[in-house]
């Protein structure tokens, strides 16, 4: 086991927004935690993967340009180990991701999925939607103007035409849900779980966290919460993962967000051991199928 070499790829910066230093801090926490564990790891950047500039079995990355997950991609449908694999990471591009947990009964909200070009009032009007949320369809947020708050369809409207003069064509819009803004992280496989209020916390991405506001602490369940995460880690193959939830008055969840390999900035420490052993028990059982 210890002889295995291990490529380690880093995110690049233009998809690590506001968290350039804390994504490559939770990367490097955990490069150190499998040398010690006696594993080689070569880091790389997602230039070098893509420039063929490594050769080890086992891929651990953070990938988030769409030629670096065409590759992790063919390579994992060549035999090698991909973690977070290629295809759970495009499964969490918005469209994909929205499609897979509605699909599979997982809480998350009303949706639209839509071409950017068409006229969406009448069909938000229709749905009873009128604040929401518009999120670019097509791949990971790399702007604030990916992620889009919405007071009423006519502001949507207008969104959606912005998206279109960008070059996006397709767009997943959210109902908004009001209650607690929680975001969490997670390990498959592992009783690590982290959640916590990001507004209270001063934790934010791209400040919208102030839409839902201060939290009241609204009781819910938090055995029914790593469930919700559970079948979502299975339902899109992401292993290490992270994401946001609303509570609603009555206590109950829905995923607005999920996230391959997030930052686990709040909890780095405790996270990286557990992102260890979940990449070596997933070379244990890589080696045992063979």
């Amino acid at each position: 086991m210890s002889e295995i070499k291990i490529a380690g790829i880093m995110r690049a910066g233009a998809y690590s927004p506001n968290h350039i230093g804390n994504d490559a801090a939770i990367f490097n926490a955990t490069a150190e935690e499998l040398r010690k564990r006696g594993f080689t790891v070569n880091v790389y950047s997602e230039e070098q993967f893509r420039k063929g500039m490594m050769g080890e079995d086992v891929i651990v990355n953070m990938c988030r340009e769409a030629a670096s997950i065409g590759l992790l991609q063919k390579l994992e449908d060549e035999g090698r180990l991909v973690i977070n694999s290629g295809y759970g990471i495009e499964n969490c591009t918005r469209e994909r991701m929205t499609r897979l947990l509605l699909g599979h009964d997982i809480p998350y909200p009303e949706s639209l999925i839509v071409n950017t070009n068409e006229a969406v009032i009448p069909e938000l009007k229709r749905a009873g939607f009128s604040s929401c949320w518009i999120k670019r369809g097509d791949f990971h947020a790399m702007h604030k103007e990916d992620v889009s708050y919405c007071r009423h369809p006519e502001e949507a409207q207008e969104v959606l035409q912005e998206y279109f003069y960008r070059g996006i064509k397709r767009a997943v819009i959210n109902k908004h849900l009001t209650g607690d803004l929680i975001k969490f992280y997670g390990i498959a496989g592992s009783p690590f779980f982290f959640w916590f209020y990001p507004f209270d916390a001063g934790h934010s991405k791209y400040g919208y966290e102030e839409v839902n506001g201060k939290s009241r602490g609204i009781k819910f369940s938090e055995e029914h919460l790593r469930e919700i995460c559970d079948r979502a880690s299975a339902v899109t193959d992401v292993k290490i993962y992270g994401g946001d939830a609303i509570v609603d008055a009555d206590g109950s969840i829905r995923i607005i967000d999920w996230n391959d390999w997030p930052s686990f900035a709040p909890c780095r420490k405790q996270a990286a051991p557990h992102i260890a052993k979940c990449i070596i028990n997933a070379i244990k059982a890589h080696d045992a199928d063979k």
